[in-house]
């Protein structure tokens, strides 16, 4: 299987939205990451459901949404009625995790489950089996355009192995200072979906940059 690809629309420019999507649509590119942020939970504010619903309208890719939020499960079924077809939850927002996961499934979307950078994958123990997705944050959560952070590959690697011995179907994602150094090495270590942001809009060609990043072998 190739590596999925989900471009990160909060580094899309804004003022020309719809353009940025009708190029995304054209793209190699599988999903389109929605960043959600609420100014608690991380330390910025993206936007929310209106903007999603009119995203909704003019993509052609299934919408990855990744909810950087205080309280997700209280929005479940807007996420599910604005067409996403991913919900993803911090495990750190979610003091009911498996709830919320059963509450995604029952809304209709897969469900995902997110680590910051400083939560250890022994947290997924009792929840792999549920979960459709495991989002490793390789940067702190709320800003894009940062640094990689190493230690993202050892957890990669851990959590390839809980997935083999649980059984479980989870997908690997990885979020944070995706570009053309880290993205070769993040694919041979066994990740299913790559979030880019900056790396592919501020490119001086973004489909060929999303058909690289696409093509790269596992």
């Amino acid at each position: 299987m190739k590596t999925l690809i989900s471009p990160s629309l909060l580094s899309a420019n804004f003022i020309n939205l719809k353009s940025e999507i009708e190029m995304i649509n054209q793209s190699e590119a599988d999903w389109l990451h929605l960043d959600i942020m609420d100014g608690v939970f991380v330390p910025n504010i993206s936007f929310g459901f209106p903007v999603m619903e009119a995203i909704n309208k003019y993509s052609m890719k299934p919408l990855d949404v990744h909810l950087m939020i205080v309280h997700p499960e209280k929005y479940i079924h807007q996420v599910a009625k604005v067409g996403a077809m991913m919900m993803n939850v911090h495990y750190e927002a979610c003091t009911h995790l498996h709830r919320t996961i059963q509450e995604i499934h029952g809304a209709g979307m897969k469900a995902g489950v997110t680590l910051n950078p400083a939560t250890p994958i022994s947290v997924l123990e009792d929840i792999i089996m549920d979960v459709d997705m495991v989002l490793l944050m390789s940067v702190n959560p709320g800003f894009g355009g940062q640094k990689f952070i190493e230690n993202t590959m050892k957890k990669i690697r851990q959590l390839h192995d809980l997935i083999l011995r649980s059984g479980s179907h989870a997908l690997i994602e990885v979020d944070g200072g995706v570009q053309a150094e880290t993205a070769p090495r993040l694919v041979k270590a066994g990740v299913d979906v790559l979030v880019s942001g900056s790396f592919i809009f501020k490119s001086a060609d973004p489909l060929s940059t999303i058909s690289i990043l696409k093509n790269l072998p596992r």
